[in-house]
């Protein structure tokens, strides 16, 4: 299951009022000593240097990155000290070309050894590079001396098995130290990595792995969430036998200490298959631009798109998004809430390249109560915790207030993402959870494998707002005639220039035109990434919802975010989802509900919802009808899937509903006689 798919079901009934900041108040400013210390402004004094430039804060930086893209990356890469054979006189070939454009074309590198940097260093045997925890509340810990050797263990096993660069390995995989071994293992000898959450269905797997044919599978034996225990062998079994390139099955304990085999034919346990003396670990060093991961759309419009992202590209811009976004540095700890089917499991494994300590978190992020995530936080010393929007929404309304109840010193950093953080949430983690950190709403995608919007740890954090766009990504808001809209007006989120982490292509589409068709066909040569959003007088942004989710109700192009935070500010609210209804030759608002224990949506309560979105919103955007559900239906990533909904109730079938974490959710919204005419 998702872990945000119960975050909201499981909090006490309690709801503290407290005053809000309007959207875009200053609701924390860096010290001057946070600032001088940041890698950020390190790097901006080094660019400085090396070029005779006088950058003098992030706008300069943002400006100069756009602008000289190559050069901006080209240092990039040497501050970051990235490990190549060589980084090659060309940074940019083909520059003007989207897509097309090939970033480093004579570099060799090889994403693992990159990663496993901090593994020679003098305290490898004692700086932990993974810690993993569960919902049980076991605790493992790995060195990355020791890490090192597991990986060289598991590689060496790959090899004898005849895994080479350019084959498939995969992992039906909690978040639990062996599958970063697996990704680390696969990708030290240039195999292509790709993962599913243990909680997909037989037919979900399917649908992605056998688009890539796998040569090896590594798998759990089952999963724990919300105190249940889910054995997956047999479903593992079912899988396997459907993949015919399938080569090896290799499962590893994760609800048992030994797990009986018997239900898998042909799998061999985790322990028997490691080399036992696999001497050195050895890195194969590939292009730039050779495939390292293939991920995967949410496929709820269809079999989900098989994108495959470059070794470097990912490199490169993880180091950036960790480094001079986040300001992580080798002596934090890191805690991302994530599923390994998630872009946020990759993103988070390679803060391993700046030698902070990643903790692995598997299960339900309320269990085994609302403390428990906090519980981990202070014993395990987090300095970045990294959550999603929902999970500080359902802690806010449980009146949950961890900065009273726990020891946060070592806490720095809270990032978000998943959805719009609203003001509301800002206002509960500085007041709730601590008022002097860096609070970073970040978005991105499974499409960049990144982000184009992150925090900044040299800027204000402003409500409600996303901090900058991200360095090196020249992103802008257009209208519909891709045109540049002006600042504070709503459009489409673009990337006008090429970024090294835009995909290598999508699997099994050799002209690619599956490719272009995703991203190119909207704005020629522009990358479209569906994102309703709009830029902000201090150079934020604000995210109101995907394009393809955009209502337009009287013509008036309406962002679904817009309505649903607002209505989630009523108390009764635990969470909300929106759609259009063609009706009467135009389009009405319905807004779905589904309220705490104990509410029940009557009339009072109705207008109370409606006048909450009228006051703090439009009259425009206020909802022709409002409905109570009991569940909201999401993506495996917790994404809402209003695509899904709209269908439902347009009498429309829902394609894959296996990328759903709970399709029957969706029968919650059939045959209403409300929305009949």
């Amino acid at each position: 299951m998702d872990v945000t798919l119960e975050v909201a079901a499981r909090v006490e009934d309690v709801q503290r009022p407290a005053a809000q900041p309007s959207f875009g108040e200053v609701v924390w400013t860096p010290t001057p000593e946070r600032v001088r210390a940041a890698n950020l402004t390190a790097f901006i004094a080094a660019v400085n240097a090396r070029r005779g430039l006088a950058l003098s804060g992030y706008d300069d930086l943002y400006r100069w990155s756009v602008d000289d893209a190559a050069a901006f990356w080209s240092s990039w890469w040497d501050a970051a000290g990235v490990i190549a054979d060589t980084k090659g006189e060309v940074v940019l070939e083909d520059g003007e070309r989207m897509p097309g454009a090939r970033w480093f074309p004579a570099a060799r590198l090889n994403f693992a050894e990159n990663l496993l940097r901090f593994a020679a260093a003098p305290d490898a045997g004692t700086r932990h590079a993974l810690v993993g925890r569960d919902e049980a509340g076991r605790r493992t810990a790995l060195t990355y001396a020791e890490l090192r050797s597991r990986v060289a263990a598991l590689a060496a096993a790959l090899r004898r098995d005849g895994v080479v660069a350019g084959d498939r390995v995969v992992g039906i995989t909690p978040n639990a130290p062996e599958t970063v071994i697996a990704m680390l293992a696969a990708a030290s000898l240039g195999a292509v990595w790709s993962a599913c959450s243990p909680d997909f269905g037989t037919e979900g797997v399917l649908d992605r792995f056998e688009q890539v044919e796998p040569k090896v599978l590594v798998a759990a034996d089952g999963y724990r969430y919300a105190g249940r225990r889910i054995d997956v062998r047999e479903r593992l079994a079912a899988i396997a036998a459907r993949l015919p390139t399938l080569r090896r099955l290799v499962v590893f304990p994760f609800l048992e200490a030994a797990p009986d085999l018997t239900p898998v034919p042909g799998a061999v346990a985790w322990d028997g298959y490691l080399e036992p003396d696999p001497g050195p670990l050895g890195f194969v060093r590939l292009p730039f631009d050779h495939p390292l991961y293939v991920m995967f759309s949410s496929g709820t419009t269809g079999v989900p798109k098989a994108i495959v992202h470059g070794a470097g590209g990912t490199l490169l811009q993880h180091l950036k998004e960790h480094a001079l976004h986040t300001d992580l540095t080798p002596h934090d700890v890191i805690l991302y809430v994530t599923t390994c089917g998630w872009m946020m499991w990759n993103w988070l494994v390679s803060a391993l390249a700046v030698g902070a300590t990643v903790v692995l978190y598997d299960g339900s992020p309320f269990a085994p109560d609302a403390a428990g995530l906090w519980d981990l936080a202070e014993q395990e010393r987090v300095s970045v915790f990294g959550t999603s929007a929902k999970y500080l929404a359902a802690l806010a309304k449980s009146g949950a207030r961890p900065r009273e109840t726990h020891d946060l010193g070592a806490l720095r950093t809270v990032l978000s993402t998943g959805s719009p953080l609203p003001p509301e949430g800002f206002a509960y983690v500085y007041r709730d959870v601590k008022d002097d950190l860096l609070l970073a709403s970040i978005s991105g995608g499974t499409d960049i494998v990144s982000c184009f919007a992150l925090g900044c740890p040299t800027r204000p954090v402003r409500a409600g707002e996303l901090q900058c766009r991200g360095l090196g990504m020249a992103v802008d808001v257009w209208d519909d005639d891709g045109r540049p809209v002006a600042v504070g007006v709503k459009g489409e989120l673009v990337c006008t220039r090429p970024f090294p982490s835009m995909p290598v292509g999508f699997w099994d589409d050799p002209d690619g035109a599956r490719y272009r068709a995703a991203y190119f066909e909207r704005f020629p040569g522009v990358w479209a990434h569906g994102d309703y959003a709009e830029r902000t007088p201090s150079d934020g942004l604000v995210i109101h919802g995907r394009s393809d989710a955009v209502l337009n109700p009287g013509g008036v192009r309406i962002g679904t975010a817009e309505i649903t935070r607002q209505a989630e500010k009523v108390p009764e609210v635990l969470e909300s989802l929106c759609i259009g209804q063609p009706w009467d030759g135009d389009v009405r608002v319905v807004l779905f509900v589904r309220l705490r224990d104990g509410s029940t949506l009557d009339r009072a309560l109705a207008d109370r919802i409606r006048a909450t979105v009228r006051r703090h919103a439009t009259p425009r955007h206020v909802p022709a009808v409002v409905l109570q559900v009991p569940d909201v239906p999401r993506t495996k990533s917790g994404k809402i899937v209003e695509l899904a909904v709209r269908a439902v109730v347009m009498g429309e079938s829902v394609r894959n509903l296996e990328a759903l974490a709970n399709p029957e959710a969706l029968e919650h919204y059939r045959d209403r006689p409300e929305l009949r005419r």
